[in-house]
């Protein structure tokens, strides 16, 4: 079965069907939740994850006891999330919202993406639209914590290779690089990716899109001062400051005016 051939840029298009199903499999990291419960620590609860998908790490943290609330655009993530939820037993609060829509009522301490999540807004549009969003939910004394980097151009010889995985039951998820572009004036890198679940007789295919676009340091932090917040530290890999040569880093940003 053909699931879809899509080329929509919209996380909340791409991480659907059999891709959220074969996700967690397939992903090529995973989150040591300390960091966070750090963050969360320094900066009190409650809490907000942005891009919790299926619930790494958010649900590592709700284990500990912290207030910690989730926000995705997929809503096929959500779903998983809330499964894997009520698996460990534990209670979570989630939101389905993008990131530059996001209308949640209440203001959080802590706000934070867990890896370089933003670099999955498409353009500086909805970029900015997502910074106005934080500072609107951030309590006038709480943090964000954006992490981004610049994506290292895909070597030719990465086109056409393949990882797979064979779960228990024998089923095989396998992902393939079918294509990739990169334009350096729009900032964006474009992976063409296929998607298959061979399980018996069901064959599911999805061909997705995975767009990457990245902004540099200095343009960042001018695009967050504009939406109303500060730019309180950056710091490269390891938790030192950034440097202008570093590829990637992360924000922690305050609302405009605070300085704790």
């Amino acid at each position: 079965m053909d699931e879809s051939l899509d080329h929509s840029p919209e996380p909340a298009d791409f991480y659907t069907g059999v891709v959220a199903e074969m996700y967690r499999h397939l992903r090529s990291e995973t989150f040591d939740p300390e960091p966070y419960a750090r963050f969360i620590a320094r900066w009190g609860q409650p809490a907000l994850e942005l891009g919790c998908g299926d619930g790494d790490p958010i649900l590592d943290l709700v284990a500990r006891g912290l207030h910690v609330e989730g926000l995705d655009s997929s809503a096929d993530m959500l779903e998983r999330c809330r499964v894997a939820a009520d698996e460990r037993g534990v209670d979570v609060v989630l939101h389905l919202a993008t990131f530059q829509s996001m209308d949640l009522g209440r203001r959080y301490r802590s706000i934070y993406l867990a890896g370089a999540t933003f670099n999955l807004l498409s353009d500086d549009a909805a970029a900015e639209a997502a910074l106005e969003r934080i500072a609107a939910h951030l309590e006038p004394e709480g943090a964000a914590l954006v992490s981004l980097f610049v994506p290292q151009t895909t070597d030719a010889a990465d086109v056409g290779s393949v990882r797979e995985h064979l779960m228990p039951d024998g089923a095989l998820m396998r992902l393939t690089v079918l294509d990739a572009e990169r334009d350096e004036a729009e900032r964006t890198q474009t992976t063409t990716l296929r998607y298959e679940l061979i399980d018996g007789d069901r064959h599911t295919t999805a061909d997705r899109s995975w767009i990457l676009h990245w902004i540099e340091q200095e343009a960042f932090a001018t695009m967050a001062e504009r939406a109303g917040l500060s730019v309180r530290g950056v710091y490269a890999d390891g938790g030192t400051p950034a440097t202008s040569h570093d590829t990637a880093f992360t924000f922690v940003l305050q609302p405009a005016g605070q300085h704790t």
